[in-house]
C-alpha cells in the first residue's frame, strides 16, 4: 500500500526561503481548534496538540482500513490574529495573540468519516477537548507564502517585509489571518533548523476600497 506525504505531493506545502510567492490555494478541510496567548505558556496551546492527534491519527489508521489508503499525517498549522497585527512583528507581544490550531484532512474523507472516529477516540479517553474540535472547510484563495528557517521569534522581520512591502508591491491587501505551517516538529527540532511556511491571504487593493 503506497503512503501519501502531502508534504511532497500538494504546492501549498512547498516555499523557498528569501522568495514571496503569489500562490492560488485551494478550498481545503481540517480539524480546528481555537486558543488564546503566548504558545509556549498558554495551557490553552498544549491541550490543544492533545486534543487533536488522537484524532488525526485516528482518521489515519479508519482511511488505511476502510479505503485502504494511508498517509502520513500531515504537518501542523495554524491561523494566528490579534486586534493589532503588530503583536506579530515589531511589538511581539505573544500574549495577545489568537490561535487556531489545525490538520489537513484528506478529500476522500467527510464529516460523517470524522464524526465516527470522534466516538472512538472519546471512548478512550487521550483527548481532553475533543469537544472543541471541529471539521471545517477553510478558503484562502490569493495568498503570499514564504519559508522562514530559524527559531520562531526571528519570523517578526519577515513578516514586515510581507505585511508593508511585498503586499502593497503586489496591488495586494491582507484579507485574512495569518497562516503558518509547521514543517518541522517543533519538540524535537533545534530552533535554528526550524523550517515554517509563513502565509498571507490577500485580495487586490481594488477589491478593498
Amino acid at each position: 500500500m503506497d503512503k501519501v506525504d502531502f508534504k511532497r505531493s500538494l504546492p501549498g506545502f512547498r516555499a523557498k526561503q528569501g522568495r514571496f510567492d503569489l500562490i492560488e490555494v485551494p478550498d481545503s478541510q481540517y480539524l480546528m481548534i481555537n486558543g488564546h496567548g503566548d504558545p509556549n505558556t498558554s495551557p490553552d496551546f498544549a491541550s490543544a496538540l492533545t486534543s487533536l492527534y488522537p484524532l488525526a491519527y485516528g482518521l489515519k489508521f479508519f482511511s488505511k482500513l476502510e479505503f485502504g489508503r494511508d498517509y502520513v499525517v500531515p504537518p501542523l498549522e495554524g491561523l494566528w490574529w490579534a486586534d493589532d497585527m503588530a503583536t506579530f512583528t515589531s511589538a511581539r507581544d505573544k500574549s495577545a495573540w489568537d490561535f487556531t490550531l489545525m490538520l489537513f484532512v484528506p478529500d476522500w474523507l467527510d464529516g460523517e468519516h470524522v464524526d465516527g472516529v470522534v466516538e472512538t477516540v472519546r471512548s478512550k479517553g487521550s483527548a481532553p477537548r475533543l469537544g472543541e474540535i471541529r471539521f471545517e472547510t477553510l478558503r484562502e484563495g490569493t495568498c503570499v507564502q514564504t519559508l522562514h528557517i530559524g527559531p520562531f521569534d526571528d519570523e517578526g522581520p519577515v513578516l514586515e517585509r510581507m505585511h508593508t512591502e511585498v503586499i502593497p508591491e503586489a496591488g495586494m491587501k491582507m484579507s485574512g489571518d495569518h497562516h503558518e505551517i509547521y514543517l518541522s516538529d517543533f519538540r524535537r527540532t533545534a530552533p535554528e533548523k526550524l523550517r515554517t511556511i509563513l502565509r498571507q491571504p490577500v485580495t487586490p487593493q481594488s477589491d478593498l476600497a
